[in-house]
């Protein structure tokens, strides 16, 4: 289902203040919050949504971005590569990355180590369970362009060394559940699973946002007035991005596919620039009065 516009779903206009848009959440969220609402799952949905939309309309440059690229410039337009039904990150699913299944656990739900204990203690849970050999657990850091195109580790563990493949797009504090690579099967059971906890690294200068990855690129008063080009970098190397002319501090330009791969097809997200005009300190007389005289110009422009 496609997402709905955040200032829809706020009920406000484009051009709402701060203020409205806390008051239209505030509204919102006191009228579907779960307590009022026990087991309404509309109502919950509803809650949801308005705390999203308010998430990106409260923030200055997520609001500036969702009003020049929609979803797809908040990381909102095709969910999480990883994620179950409905795109949740946190729902856990399989992942199958050159012929190998990864099965993803988030720490809720089925595959979780404290349910199969409860379950064979009070036999919730449906048929006794079948025994099972300890889970192992273990760490692994990658950097940031490997978490982007993925990549693949040595893992040792109890002395057992063998190659996990990290797919494209994983994203950091993620655990890759491997089957049966846990520890020794108990009699008449079946071997423990294997949980590496992925690590990334933090870029030096790019960040990322779900599917979007962000960077800022600073240029002079004089370069944003006139326009020009800037090298830009990128996790694909470095790039060459023109700026226009009259282009304003906190104004955001998108690289469309130099993202994180967003869908098993390998489609990418954007790389979204945010343009910084920098104010010029320690000016010369000579510049001062260059300044003071196109401000005057101006002036005298207006008034004719």
């Amino acid at each position: 289902m496609a997402k709905r516009d955040y200032y829809e779903v706020l009920g406000v206009k484009k051009d709402a203040s701060d203020d409205e848009i806390k008051k239209a959440y505030r509204k919102l969220a006191i009228k579907y919050h779960p307590d009022k609402n026990p087991g309404d799952k509309e109502a919950e949905a509803k809650f949801k949504e308005a705390a999203e939309a308010h998430e990106v309309l409260s923030d200055k440059q997520k609001r500036a971005r969702y009003d020049q690229f929609g979803h797809a410039g908040v990381g909102g337009a095709s969910g999480n590569p990883f994620g179950g039904a409905g795109g949740n990150p946190f729902e856990g699913g399989t992942f199958n990355f050159n012929g190998q299944s990864f099965n993803f656990d988030f720490g809720g739900g089925t595959g979780n180590p404290l349910d199969d204990i409860l379950g064979s203690i009070f036999g919730f849970g449906g048929a006794p369970r079948q025994r099972r050999g300890h889970d192992y657990r273990v760490s692994t850091t990658i950097s940031f362009e490997d978490a982007i195109f993925g990549t693949t580790k040595q893992i040792t563990v109890e002395g057992k060394s063998f190659k996990v493949k990290i797919p494209a797009g994983i994203d950091d504090g993620m655990s890759i559940r491997l089957a049966g690579k846990g520890g020794p099967a108990p009699e008449g059971g079946v071997k423990g699973d294997l949980y590496v906890q992925v690590r990334v690294k933090p870029h030096k200068h790019l960040t990322r946002e779900g599917a979007i990855i962000l960077s800022e690129e600073h240029i002079s008063m004089v370069d944003a007035a006139l326009g020009t080009e800037i090298d830009v970098e990128t996790v694909d190397g470095h790039l060459t991005m023109k700026v226009p002319a009259g282009t304003q501090s906190g104004t955001p330009f998108k690289l469309s596919g130099h993202g994180v791969p967003m869908r098993i097809d390998g489609d990418r997200g954007p790389h979204i620039v945010t343009i910084i005009v920098d104010t010029p300190k320690n000016l010369s007389k000579k510049q001062k009065d260059l300044l003071r005289e196109f401000a005057d110009s101006k002036k005298r422009s207006f008034w004719g």
